[in-house]
């Protein structure tokens, strides 16, 4: 009878028996898959200290620069993808190397998602005056911004560092967002003046991109959790 998938040799185990070179070849494949995860990570990392600049100053030419990293954060994220479809079908990797496998693409288009989320709150640099004519409502976006970029970090940290006690930690969420979040709606509901609404609709905007992007870190934490674990009851965490 023919093996499943699951009972196969992947790729690498097979060639393991011609050779060391070949399993060899293949270790610093998956070690390489990694380390471009993590610099795709902080190029990421990259772009939301620039929201985060950008939310505090305004600065327009910080807001372009995020547009052009983004693009290469985009482009990345098709390549890393590429690469593991490619791994997948030359190698056919079975349990930690294709829960390696399998994660990078859901990391990547995790990160590529952060990304997008903190690229539109950097286009709203020509808008940021807006945002401080409220002081409760710039403070409060201002602290999210923070919450968020620390809670990704988090995520960073625990996927360079292979800690499954990080992992846990980024995938219990941060319930000091959704308090703020919630204060920020109040905020915004008290603003009066004749630029409420348009203070309003901005403040919205960078708050709902900013919860997001904390969302997205925990997410990103199920994941590693499932990676490091291989426990399923993890991917359940990711449904969100």
């Amino acid at each position: 009878m023919e093996p499943s998938l699951a009972d196969r040799p992947s790729g690498a185990a097979a060639d393991n028996s011609e050779g060391t070179p070949a399993r060899s070849a293949y270790q610093s494949e998956l070690e390489q898959l990694r380390l471009q995860v993590e610099l795709m990570g902080v190029r990421v990392d990259q772009n939301l200290e620039r929201m985060r600049s950008v939310l505090h100053r305004g600065d327009e030419r910080e807001a372009a620069l995020a547009v052009e990293a983004d693009d290469e954060i985009d482009a990345m994220q098709v390549s890393l993808t590429e690469r593991c479809y490619d791994l997948l079908a030359r190698e056919q990797p079975v349990a930690s190397d294709l829960r390696l496998i399998v994660s990078v693409v859901r990391i990547t288009a995790e990160l590529e998602r952060i990304g997008d989320l903190a690229l539109r709150v950097a286009k709203l640099a020509p808008d940021q005056g807006l945002l401080t004519r409220s002081r409760e409502v710039f403070d409060l976006l201002a602290a999210l911004a923070d919450l968020a970029l620390d809670h990704y970090r988090l995520a960073l940290r625990a996927f360079a560092g292979q800690s499954t006690e990080l992992a846990e930690e980024v995938s219990a969420g941060s319930p000091q967002v959704s308090l703020l979040t919630d204060r920020l709606v109040g905020e915004v509901h008290r603003l009066q003046g004749e630029d409420a609404v348009p203070v309003a609709v901005k403040a919205m905007a960078a708050g709902q991109a900013l919860s997001r992007i904390d969302d997205h870190a925990t997410i990103l934490g199920a994941r590693l959790r499932y990676l490091f674990t291989g426990d399923p009851d993890h991917l359940a965490a990711e449904v969100r």
